[in-house]
């Protein structure tokens, strides 16, 4: 306990592959590419070329940035893999998302369907497990993800989880905030654990 994260030097970035996706936030996802590569954080995500994704990694890829992709085998052609940028193919989503944790020393969260919900509230499961202390930060424009975090406030509220848990992450509004969240750290979270390497 009382161990401070590791230095941040790379970012996994959850979020939609709809390429309907409204676009704000399609061009929101690539101002966050570019601005990782600007703060020289290599990019971690989920290896396609569709939706915020595929426009958050060709940003940061074009501006010169490093970006890592992590697709299973068969949705490589679902979600168009990225050529030009390095992939990884694993075999299942499950090993997905445990490299992804492990390659990144923070985490983004920008509106996604219920795959990102998926990733998202395993990642604070692992947060409220004391399993990580990675800074994480949600970009929540006009509120979006404002219903998700009334949910878990109505699981603290039933007493089934520690009102603590609500310091887990930091929220902001707008996209050119996120790097500096990362970069700031979430406060309260660095008291909580040491990461962990790898998850069993």
């Amino acid at each position: 306990m009382g161990h401070d994260p590791a230095p941040l030097t790379s970012v996994c970035v959850f979020c939609g592959s709809a390429d309907a996706a409204e676009p704000a936030f399609l061009t929101a996802a690539a101002d966050l590419g570019r601005a990782l590569a600007a703060a020289k954080l290599a990019l971690i995500y989920g290896g396609g070329g569709v939706g915020l994704m595929g426009a958050c990694a060709v940003a940061a890829h074009e501006a010169g940035g490093k970006v890592l992709g992590i697709i299973p085998e068969f949705l490589k052609v679902k979600e168009r893999r990225l050529d030009v940028v390095e992939t990884v193919v694993v075999t299942s989503m499950h090993e997905r998302k445990q490299m992804m944790f492990e390659r990144s020393d923070g985490f983004v969260v920008l509106p996604g369907g219920v795959g990102t919900l998926e990733e998202i509230v395993e990642l604070l499961s692992w947060r409220r497990l004391d399993l990580h202390a990675k800074p994480v930060v949600f970009w929540s424009p006009n509120g979006f993800w404002e219903p998700l975090f009334a949910l878990f406030q109505h699981t603290v509220d039933h007493k089934l989880t520690p009102p603590e848990f609500m310091e887990s992450w930091v929220t902001v509004e707008r996209i050119e905030d996120v790097v500096p969240a990362l970069l700031r750290g979430p406060g309260k979270v660095h008291a909580m654990a040491p990461d962990v390497a790898t998850l069993t």
